[in-house]
């Protein structure tokens, strides 16, 4: 029996679907949740039925309401909070974390206000160098990865070793992990897709078909790479996993949260009422707000964000957004993918 311990904070849908891959490569994983009745729920049935229905998780996962039991002793700690609480996560478990565990996020998206990535927003809560980050990025949905699935994702960070650690702790015979050193172009890539997603439920929404949700994947990817390069990423990341792999799943898929928010939005429904009626985080919402700011910031156009912008946030209707979209000026494809 392995003694290995790693801790999950949250158990929501990812959370919880990560944990089951540490869980199945022979960590023994405390999984930190808030509710009372989701952890005796995951302890008792071995289910957590509000994110993951009809999954059955491995008994090397114990759920908890104590930060101290989760994180004390791990040797990984993977957040998973929603960006609104990273910070606040972040400082509950410092306390605990143990001078030689390395920190892995997995959350998609920028701090609001600040525009903080969530390793800078780990780093300063867990006073952690970036030795001991990492992120873990790319085409995976949770209802896909529980059920063992064949998936393939990426872990980013400056340091080599600590990329090949939170790759042997997560690479098992259905989720293979890759590594990546591009940090800023995995987070910003992750979190821009989102937005995309809600762009693409909007058109299927709206009927627009196959032709519109191509080209909306393939600007949205010229948008997603004009503001990570600005921000200092590696475009070549934006090829890889983290860039057209995790932008394609999301805003092709059933699974995705963004997509049907957007898909919502199309059929008429007011942001309250898709988020009402969603009942989990839609990260995509608060990441349009963001990456408009950032898109000012430095100075790189995001059509595709505004419209959307003006869809969530000023009762623009989507069709209109969408004409807006096609009636913009002529331009060079090539040129305008590098910001030029």
């Amino acid at each position: 029996m392995s003694n290995r311990k790693a801790a999950v904070l949250v158990a929501g849908s990812w959370g919880t679907a990560l944990a089951a891959v540490l869980a199945d490569n022979g960590f023994n994983v405390a999984l930190w949740s808030r509710n009372e009745a989701q952890t005796d729920e995951i302890n008792t049935h071995r289910t957590n039925s509000r994110y993951l229905k009809d999954a059955v998780l491995p008994s090397r996962i114990t759920a908890t309401t104590d930060m101290g039991q989760a994180v004390s002793g791990a040797e990984l700690v993977l957040f998973v909070a929603p960006s609104a609480a990273m910070r606040d996560v972040a400082k509950q478990a410092a306390p605990f974390l143990d001078a030689d565990a390395i920190v892995v996020h997995a959350t998609k998206g920028f701090e609001s206000g600040t525009y903080k990535r969530m390793t800078t927003v780990l780093s300063e809560e867990l006073s952690l160098g970036d030795d001991r980050l990492v992120v873990l990025s790319g085409p995976s949905h949770a209802e896909e990865v529980v059920r063992k699935l064949p998936t393939t994702v990426v872990v980013a960070s400056t340091s080599k070793e600590a990329a090949e650690r939170a790759q042997d702790a997560f690479i098992t015979n259905y989720f293979r992990v890759y590594t990546n050193k591009d940090v800023v172009g995995v987070e910003v890539a992750g979190a821009i897709k989102n937005i995309i997603a809600l762009g693409a439920g909007l058109t299927d929404g709206l009927g627009f078909g196959d032709n519109a949700k191509a080209a909306l994947l393939t600007r949205g990817l010229a948008e997603i790479s004009r503001l990570g390069n600005a921000m200092g990423a590696n475009p070549l990341t934006f090829a890889g996993l983290a860039g057209v792999g995790d932008l394609v799943v999301t805003c092709t898929s059933k699974h995705s949260r963004n997509w049907r928010a957007g898909s919502l939005l199309a059929e008429g429904l007011s942001l309250d009422d898709v988020l009402s009626q969603m009942g989990m985080v839609v990260e995509g919402v608060r990441t349009t707000s963001t990456a408009r700011e950032l898109s000012h910031q430095f100075g790189v156009e995001m059509p595709i964000t505004e419209q959307l912008y003006q869809v969530l946030f000023q009762q623009k209707t989507p069709r209109s957004a969408v004409e807006s979209l096609m009636g913009r000026g002529r331009t060079h494809e090539t040129e305008d993918t590098a910001g030029i």
